[in-house]
């Protein structure tokens, strides 16, 4: 009887990896992009296409407080404004900086953008030397030229399936070592 537990926790527990394996696939779909926001008073890369669903964080790399900050006009209809402070409109941010909307060095601000279209935006204090950039949400952002993505989801797949093998293979494995075989008595002499 001992044993038949014993056989039901082990296919519990590689029930439970696998299934762990595939959230993490899952979770690897989530796709997040970064730009670095410099003290050469740049945000690189300053044009970027990402996949709808995509979380874009704007990293502060150097010293000198930045913002990112849409222009209202320039970003699609039905798309959320977005701004670091939270604010509701590009005058907004510009009259609460420095107050609201600074991201200080080695601070981040993220955003998540759903509808597809192209975003332009801008640093506010930053603006008068060319701190702006584009961002293009579309479908096909992956096939863009320039856009290598970091990881391919066929690796990820990949992956994902070999350690799912590689999970049922020690499986098994134990399973003959500690149930299988007869290698008790009655043997021949």
């Amino acid at each position: 009887m001992d044993s038949e537990v014993s056989r039901r926790g082990f296919l519990a527990t590689v029930a439970a990896a696998a299934g762990a394996t595939a959230a993490g696939e899952a979770a690897a779909q989530d796709e997040t992009t970064t730009i670095d926001m410099t003290d050469d008073l740049v945000f690189a890369p300053d044009s970027e296409g990402v996949e709808p669903g995509t979380t874009v964080v704007w990293e502060n790399v150097g010293s000198i407080g930045h913002s990112v900050t849409a222009y209202e006009d320039d970003i699609p209809e039905d798309a959320e404004f977005f701004a670091s402070g939270g604010l509701e409109s590009e005058e907004a941010a510009r009259e609460a900086y420095p107050e609201q909307g600074d991201v200080a060095g080695g601070e981040s601000y993220e955003h998540t953008f759903d509808v597809e279209g192209t975003y332009e935006y801008f640093c506010i204090p930053h603006e008068s030397v060319g701190m702006v950039a584009t961002l293009e949400v579309t479908p096909d952002a992956g096939e863009q030229e320039g856009y290598v993505p970091a990881l391919p989801a066929t690796a990820k797949q990949l992956a994902v399936w070999a350690v799912t093998a590689l999970l049922g293979i020690l499986g098994f494995t134990w399973a003959v070592l500690k149930y299988g075989g007869d290698y008790g008595e009655g043997g021949e002499e």
